[in-house]
């Protein structure tokens, strides 16, 4: 137990730490730039085989332009072979930021000066989802402070609050979760309440790195109980487990390493890796005053994606406004696989008026992609992607282990193409700008065209002809 937190914090007699860091300084130390052996592990990739830490140790070792190349070019093939062009979209909803930790980087942090704390009430959170109905939202992720005041109870509840608030066609059909390490017992409580994916973030897993920016005295500050929570998670039914680092406070090299070393622990001792990855950049935030020797550059973001891409082929990789428009457009083919848009962190942020300048003292820290939602949608066809809505998996069971089934072998595309085409015609429908509605219809006929005749294709052009007739919720 912690002064003034009231969750248990004993860890289960079964936790392990997992990261060697020894073995991951060694692999760093030791590992050279070996383009026939990256070549051999380009290939098993390509086969959708999970690379082991010491295999992803030979890609981080690449520096030359045609290593680097081929890395890419790697990259791209397997997010096309695996995910075919369909990104899916995300908003963040910021419940509240009390927060009793003290982490050194962060804008809600406890001391941090001239913030503005705010937790939405009951009436104030409907009006968020309202608002992101509005827009055209189908998938939240809510975002909690760490603070005993959110309990497993309060997020249960919010969680049922987006599922029950509708606006017209609007309504939110998965509700991820992004907030502090809990006991078994409050994850079971979470996952009742109908969560799809449950996050916490390690931020670093260099140890002495992550003692350097969360004091010992709080809650953040037990580098043991964060690393250990995925794995209550899974003891508390959340099979669906979402994965980060936050890059720029250690050597981003090790960090991949200890993000793949985690899928790999997880795939492991659950039977089933993260369903999602995330890899932030740290970016500025309200009274941050702190010296960065290891921020990111955008040249080793990239290969931060395309590796992790590589090496866990079949683990969705999130890409967020914290990166800015251009940086987006150039990262997203190497492997992204889910985006989020429209993104407000204010705590009541989506009752602002559009295009509202970001208020520092109110935000986490200052995102990058200040873009709509439909101008997101349409970027995205221009570029030929498929924006998607898509739920479908999370509500028919294809979670977890029985995702994996799927998704490992690449077969996914056969459920992910048709509903991301489903739900991107709600959208055009229901919310778009006429500039992105031509456009999406565009997209539409051409994806039908590369079909071959099927039952499949027929189908498929059935529901979109009732989602013009007004149907919605439809799915393979």
């Amino acid at each position: 137990m912690i002064k003034g937190v009231k969750i248990n914090m004993e860890l289960p007699a079964d936790a392990v730490n997992f990261i060697d860091d020894d073995k991951l300084q060694g692999l760093l130390a030791q590992t050279k730039e070996d383009l026939p052996r990256a070549r051999e592990l380009f290939k098993k990739a390509l086969d959708k085989k999970p690379l082991t830490v010491e295999e992803t140790a030979v890609l981080l070792a690449i520096e030359s332009e045609e290593g680097l190349k081929e890395l890419f070019d790697a990259a791209r093939e397997l997010k096309r072979m695996v995910y075919g062009n369909r990104i899916v979209l995300f908003a963040p909803l910021y419940v509240g930021n009390s927060c009793v930790n003290n982490c050194k980087y962060c804008g809600f942090r406890r001391d941090a000066k001239g913030i503005v704390r705010k937790t939405l009430n009951q009436q104030e959170l409907e009006a968020e989802i309202e608002n992101l109905e509005k827009y055209g939202h189908k998938r939240l992720i809510l975002v909690f402070g760490e603070s005993p005041v959110y309990t497993p109870e309060f997020i249960a509840n919010s969680v049922k609050t987006c599922y029950r608030i509708k606006s017209g066609n609007g309504e939110i059909r998965r509700v991820n979760i992004n907030a502090a390490p809990l006991d078994v017992e409050g994850f079971r409580i979470v996952k009742e309440a109908g969560i799809g994916t449950f996050q916490v973030f390690q931020e670093t897993y260099h140890k002495e790195t992550y003692a350097k920016y969360h004091p010992a005295g709080d809650i953040k500050g037990d580098y043991m109980w964060r690393l250990n929570a995925m794995d209550r998670a899974f003891k508390g039914g959340i099979d669906d487990m979402g994965i980060g680092a936050l890059f720029g406070l250690y050597n981003w090299k090790y960090e991949v390493l200890g993000l793949v070393s985690h899928a790999l622990h997880l795939q492991k001792t659950c039977g089933v890796g993260p369903h999602t990855i995330s890899f932030p950049r740290i970016k500025p935030a309200a009274d941050m005053n702190i010296e960065l020797p290891y921020e990111v550059n955008d040249d080793e973001f990239k290969r931060i994606v395309a590796i992790l891409r590589l090496a866990v082929p079949y683990t969705g990789l999130i890409m967020t406004a914290r990166e800015s428009s251009a940086i987006r457009d150039e990262v997203i083919e190497f492997g992204v696989s889910q985006i989020d848009a429209g993104t407000k962190l204010e705590i009541g942020g989506y009752q602002n008026q559009k295009g509202e300048q970001q208020d520092i003292n109110k935000e986490q820290f200052v995102i990058g992609d200040t873009r709509e939602l439909d101008d997101v949608m349409y970027w995205l066809l221009t570029k030929g992607y498929i924006p998607s809505f898509c739920t479908a998996c999370y509500r028919m069971g294809r979670t977890g282990e029985h995702f994996m089934e799927f998704a490992i072998p690449g077969f996914i595309k056969r459920f992910c193409t048709p509903n991301a085409l489903i739900t991107m015609a709600e959208y055009l429908e229901d919310y778009s700008s006429e500039k992105t509605k031509a456009a999406g219809y565009a997209l539409i006929e051409k994806e039908l065209q590369k079909m071959p005749e099927s039952a499949q294709k027929q189908k498929i052009i059935t529901n979109l002809e009732a989602v013009k007739q007004g149907t919605r919720d439809l799915r393979f």
